[in-house]
């Protein structure tokens, strides 16, 4: 029977013990080496199967704690690895690998494979079936309070006449959607202090302001940026956003702790950056169908993103989701 030199603390005082242990029939024994004279020495006994036993690392020293939460330590970490291979009891996969170079670089790599396919693939599908899966009531309480916040922020009362309003909500409510029956929508009327713009928001509300009926001079173009706007909703762009977003930045504070909020928030921002070109190639997909199936050329819908395209960055509002690039145009005008 292998004895090995250890220290051994009881949990309840900070005295240092000198101890031997040795194993005999799945049984750990511990003995006290330098017990002062007028106190009894350390001596116990406990099943290994209580026992918990500290990961191997290269430098720390090997830890046992008992299930009082007395613990000792054994600096001899080769004697201590013989008697435990003595034992029967071996490290486990995760040791082994982070006990190799190669192990931790194979690791490494598969993390990240892991998480380029579930960014790639995996989240954007398990949004989508999510998103589809919200019940709509649900999903319209997500845009609750951010038309209040854009009114007092940056839009004003709408300066179109009324009649003006109305003509454009009763021709846009006749178009015939493409798939299906149509999203519930509000059509909203606004002014806007920065510039031309049209968004959707998850409760259902399509915003458009003067402006940009302004810049388009043309209903029919008009007619194809509100068809934009409900493919947003007709997909749940909105909502997809939101969910994966949500859960990018989940895992980045998984992965990356509270080490800031600008790090945390990188993954987040690419994650936008591509939704965003995904989501508006399904949008104009969806608006060139509406306005095809209602005998309105996609025309007009280029021109009104070459419009866009043409205002100068200061016009180009940060809310804005319509950036006037030229494959959008060429695809419109099916040289794509």
């Amino acid at each position: 029977m292998s004895m090995v030199a250890g220290i051994y603390f009881d949990g309840k005082t900070s005295r240092l013990h000198h101890i031997q242990l040795s194993v005999q029939a799945d049984v750990l024994h511990v003995v006290e080496t330098d017990a002062l004279l007028d106190q009894a020495p350390v001596r116990r006994s406990s099943p290994l199967a209580e026992l918990r036993v500290s990961e191997r690392t290269r430098h720390a020293a090997r830890k046992i704690t008992f299930p009082d939460g007395a613990y000792l330590e054994v600096a001899d970490k080769e004697a201590f690895d013989a008697l435990l291979s003595d034992t029967g009891h071996s490290d486990s996969l995760v040791v082994r690998v982070q006990q190799s170079w190669r192990g931790t670089l194979a690791a490494l790599f598969a993390t990240v494979l892991v998480l380029i396919l579930g960014y790639q693939y995996g989240l954007p599908a398990a949004s989508r079936a999510l998103a589809f899966a919200i019940p709509v009531s649900a999903e319209r309480k997500l845009g609750d309070g951010i038309l209040d916040f854009f009114d007092k922020q940056i839009f004003k009362p709408s300066v179109l006449p009324a009649e003006r309003q109305a003509e454009l909500s009763a021709r846009f409510k006749k178009l015939k959607p493409p798939r299906g029956d149509s999203p519930d929508y509000r059509l909203l009327f606004r002014k806007s202090r920065i510039g031309p713009n049209a968004f959707a928001l998850p409760s259902g509300d399509i915003v458009i302001t003067d402006e940009i009926i302004t810049l388009m001079n043309d209903d029919e173009a008009v007619m194809g940026v509100l068809a934009h706007e409900l493919g947003h909703l007709h997909e749940r762009h909105i909502t997809r956003r939101i969910i994966q977003s949500s859960a990018i930045a989940a895992t980045a504070t998984l992965l990356f702790g509270d080490v800031s909020a600008l790090i945390a928030n990188i993954p987040t921002l690419l994650l936008d950056l591509k939704f965003s070109r995904d989501a508006e190639t399904e949008a104009d997909d969806y608006a060139l169908q509406m306005l095809q199936a209602n005998g309105i050329s996609g025309e007009h819908m280029a021109v009104a993103f070459e419009k866009l395209g043409k205002l100068s960055p200061e016009l180009s509002t940060y809310i804005s989701s319509h950036p006037g690039r030229e494959e959008r145009i060429m695809h419109m005008r099916g040289q794509r």
